[in-house]
């Protein structure tokens, strides 16, 4: 009986084993798999680094090309992955590739035009390219789509901002700072549109020490107004010593601001010259200027061309004038100009005379809201750079510099010295000064 009792345990044991192995075996299968696979992709992980974490570290940088370098090897592993893409978009703004930048977005747009990250990082190439109606545009449709969000309508409030739309741009600045109260932007924002000046009077006084002659003395004062974005106007009146004559001339322009095709300004002077200052002037100047991006060298690219007609008691002159401007990084610029001087004086011939000048500008110091700049400059030809009414038959060499002094967000000053060589061994010394203020 011990015998057969024992028999049937074992039996028992058996059959349990079979029924748990049954039930049990494959949960413990999948569970193995399972653990198989997370152990692949943590390797997979370790063998691949985190792609953001390297680009960002690069753009900290400014290292873009290695910053896209990695971005499209990750593209080639996964084309379909709309965040790299993203990603790229964002990196090529930022390195100021703005035209691949902005086909980049328009290609993800038609694949995820529900994403309000996209339009807004469209319009951001637009605004750096200055196309800020088409800015808004874009804008617009990321505020459709989420408008809770506080960033966007910031966005969008520069972009009215820009385009001059004061009044909306406030009320966008307000949205954002009711849906993020810290927001620092819309605060920075709504502070900018409280107080941006509109008119600039400036007065200034000129001293030309010569050689051959008693002094020249110069005093003139100038009112500059921006009416709207498009228009601006700039009058002013200047009296001047010459060899101690008196002569005086009052001038006025006025500034179209395109977005299309930048500023013109037209004018003219009508003066009491008593024959050493022009008895009229008449001018014209186009100006226009391109943002290339912050991450270059070369941040931006300004051109202007006029001319000017001059007509003294016993001549006529027109100048030609070409200005280039590179804008470089921390506030340097760089600047290249060239004159064709037309001279036609009674009794003589008609004869053009070139001349040209080269200015590095650049910042010296800033604390706060004060700020310091200054310049030097180089010119040569056959009139004085100094002074627009003083365009003669002479050669020269000119050698000079200033300093630009903003003391408070309204007010500066400015002095320029200048010497100037001759021909017959003559010389100018000049000197400038100016008070600004905006109000």
């Amino acid at each position: 009986m011990v015998v057969q009792t024992a028999s049937f345990a074992s039996v028992g044991r058996v059959r349990w084993r079979r029924v748990l192995r049954f039930l049990f075996g494959p949960v413990l299968s999948l569970c193995l798999a399972l653990l198989t696979l997370l152990a692949a992709r943590a390797a997979a992980q370790e063998q691949q680094p985190d792609w953001q974490g390297q680009v960002r570290k690069y753009c900290d940088a400014s290292d873009w090309p290695s910053a896209i370098r990695v971005l499209e090897e990750q593209i080639a592993r996964a084309p379909r992955d709309l965040d790299l893409k993203a990603w790229r978009a964002r990196v090529l703004t930022w390195s100021g590739r703005l035209a691949e930048a902005r086909q980049e977005y328009l290609t993800l747009l038609k694949v995820a035009s529900n994403d309000p990250d996209n339009w807004a990082g469209l319009a951001s190439v637009y605004a750096r390219e200055g196309k800020n109606a088409d800015a808004l545009r874009a804008l617009d449709t990321a505020v459709q789509l989420d408008p809770k969000r506080a960033d966007l309508h910031a966005a969008r409030a520069r972009a009215l901002r820009a385009l001059g739309k004061r009044s909306e741009a406030r009320a966008e600045f307000q949205k954002a700072l009711i849906l993020d109260p810290p927001s620092t932007e819309a605060r920075v924002g709504l502070k900018s549109l409280r107080a941006e000046p509109k008119h600039e009077l400036r007065v200034g006084n000129e001293t030309d020490l010569l050689s051959y002659t008693a002094a020249n003395e110069g005093n003139w004062a100038s009112l500059a107004t921006r009416w709207t974005p498009v228009w601006a106007t700039s009058f002013g009146g200047a009296a001047y010593q010459r060899s101690g004559v008196l002569a005086a001339k009052f001038i006025g322009s006025a500034t179209a601001h395109l977005p299309s095709l930048g500023a013109i300004t037209a004018g003219g002077a009508v003066g009491h010259d008593n024959a050493v200052i022009p008895k009229s002037e008449a001018f014209f100047e186009l100006d226009h200027g391109w943002k290339t991006g912050e991450g270059t060298l070369l941040r931006g690219l300004e051109f202007s061309y006029g001319q000017h007609w001059y007509w003294y008691q016993t001549a006529r002159i027109l100048a030609l004038n070409g200005v280039a401007i590179i804008y470089l990084p921390q506030e340097w610029s760089f600047s290249l100009a060239a004159t064709g001087a037309r001279s036609a004086f009674s009794g003589t011939g008609v004869e053009w005379r070139p001349s040209g000048s080269m200015r590095l500008g650049f910042p010296l110091a800033t604390w706060r809201i004060t700020q310091l700049s200054g310049n030097i400059f180089f010119a040569a030809g056959t009139e004085n750079f100094a002074l627009s009414d003083q365009i003669g038959a002479f050669a020269s060499q000119t050698y000079g510099g200033g300093l630009r002094f903003r003391f408070s967000e309204r007010q500066d000053i400015t002095c320029v010295s200048s010497y100037q060589r001759r021909t017959q061994n003559r010389t100018d010394t000049y000197l400038g000064f100016s008070y600004g203020i905006h109000f």
